[in-house]
């Protein structure tokens, strides 16, 4: 098998998976309770918070663990919805955010408020001045995603926070696929909550953290316990915080090798599937996007087929979002940037790690190139395409 759908989930590496055993059958106390088997469990927890914080230059006490993206979303924008109401009641995010956003704000637009989704260009990219001008004096929150699922496009995060705070205006940021990938700070890119996932790093999966700014006084979203300084309740999942710290520890500790790796691979398949097979375009920007990530659209076929023809391969890929599968309709962020829907249908997005291989890129461009021609001669689309080619000669 040759995984390229790391944006869905990655592998857990076997040293999280180590560290993350002793706590599902020996040390398996609950960590808010006062008997030592227990609570020496909570300073493991401690350990994983001050891991999970670095990754950002945060403060240990600023991070608070989730279920996973999808919560921590949903608590930055209906909690900070529910405490600055009085002051406003306008949010501002964009046309190509992860559903986790939109469902939250179409949500929030049921109960009263008003959101703006600003556009992007062609390549993904936030439209500053549209932006800008989207500013109000009830706006209380700016929500855009650090770099997009799909097409995996780096947003200009720090400039979006700049003008955020200008107006006095929170800002924050689904940084679901950046974390553990790219460089992040939250005080240089002026972030005051920030959200991400275990799965997405080589950690588990139903463990995830939003930081917030010790400045920022947002309510709970889960009601219940005094877990987590009683601003998220419910019994602490102690293998799965000890699982994000160890991804998180191991994502600090080598991401600069693997940014250089995987953005040489990514190039190198990028080179190659444009190269090599006509009518094809690349989503997304060409140099400022995620190291693992390439999205390409096939004109005259469906990605569905191509993805079925892959798996026979032995190949894992995905048309867009894994929270979408199964959707007939195109990709939002595809027809976001301008792509007409019989286009967007013929997506594929591959999305590398440090596993990858030179010699997998290979093998799955040769059996690229052998499917999306196979899937072409069935089509009458590209059967009409080449005879008014032939014609115009």
């Amino acid at each position: 098998m040759i995984y390229l759908d790391n944006a869905a989930t990655t592998r857990v590496l076997d040293e999280v998976y180590e560290e993350m055993k002793p706590y599902f059958c020996e040390s398996y106390g609950n960590p808010s309770a006062i008997y030592s088997f227990a609570s020496k469990n909570m300073t493991v927890v401690d350990k994983a918070r001050e891991k999970v914080a670095k990754v950002i230059g945060a403060q240990p006490n600023e991070i608070y663990f989730t279920a996973g993206g999808s919560e921590s979303d949903n608590w930055a924008l209906k909690a900070t919805a529910e405490k600055y109401a009085e002051k406003g009641k306008h949010i501002i995010t964009t046309t190509i955010e992860h559903h986790a956003i939109l469902h939250t704000c179409q949500y929030l637009e049921k109960q009263g408020f008003e959101v703006t989704y600003v556009g992007v260009d062609e390549n993904g990219v936030v439209k500053l001045d549209e932006l800008k001008k989207a500013i109000r004096p009830d706006t209380i929150l700016i929500s855009v995603m650090t770099a997009n699922n799909e097409i995996g496009t780096i947003e200009p995060i720090k400039e979006i926070g700049e003008l955020a705070h200008e107006h006095g205006i929170l800002f924050h940021t689904d940084a679901v696929q950046a974390y553990g990938h790219i460089p992040l700070n939250v005080d240089e890119m002026n972030i005051d909550m920030l959200s991400a996932s275990g799965h997405k790093f080589h950690g588990p999966k139903g463990i995830g953290f939003l930081y917030i700014r010790k400045t920022v006084k947002i309510g709970s979203f889960i009601h219940g316990g005094a877990q987590e300084r009683s601003r998220r309740a419910g019994t602490l999942n102690t293998p799965g915080i000890v699982g994000i710290g160890a991804a998180a520890a191991y994502a600090q500790k080598t991401l600069e090798e693997n940014v250089k790796k995987e953005t040489e691979l990514r190039d190198y398949l990028i080179d190659r599937v444009l190269a090599e097979i006509p009518y094809t375009r690349l989503n997304g920007h060409r140099t400022n996007r995620l190291p693992g990530n390439a999205n390409f659209c096939f004109r005259f076929i469906e990605g569905e087929s191509l993805l079925i023809l892959l798996d026979q391969k032995g190949i894992c890929g995905s048309s867009g979002s894994a929270c979408t599968s199964g959707s007939l309709d195109p990709s939002h962020v595809l027809l976001a940037i301008g792509l007409p829907h019989e286009i967007a249908h013929g997506s594929l997005r591959l999305t590398l790690s440090e596993e990858t291989t030179k010699e997998q890129i290979d093998e799955v461009v040769e059996n690229l190139k052998t499917i999306v021609a196979r899937l072409r001669s069935m089509s009458p689309l590209y059967e009409d395409f080449v005879k008014e080619q032939e014609r115009r000669g």
